[in-house]
């Protein structure tokens, strides 16, 4: 194998989630649950409350081969629709792109 595919394939694979929507309790633990189950890391997170409307962005280390972005980014839908908030999940590599010209 050439160096250059050794290299990338040790490359971080990184998500990027972000959550909005009226604040309660538990949609932090339930997003890291999540985020457990499929042996994700997160690797930096932010989260604000302005007038009662929560909103967090992480970054999520998705490198594990136990975990399958599809299959992360479908149960983080799901509870979306159980909590009744707002959840994204992209690959870090549309924003590192973005800003490459």
């Amino acid at each position: 194998m050439k160096r250059e595919t050794v290299e990338a394939t040790n490359e971080m694979k990184k998500a990027v989630i972000s959550v909005l929507g009226t604040d309660r309790k538990g949609i932090i633990a339930n997003v890291s649950r999540v985020l457990l189950e499929h042996d994700a890391n997160i690797l930096d997170i932010s989260q604000t409350i302005v007038s009662g409307l929560f909103s967090m962005i992480l970054i999520a280390d998705i490198s594990s081969e136990k975990c399958s972005f599809d299959a992360l980014k479908a149960e983080l839908d799901d509870l979306s629709r159980a909590l009744n908030v707002q959840i994204r999940t992209q690959r870090s590599e549309i924003f590192e792109a973005m800003h490459q010209i």
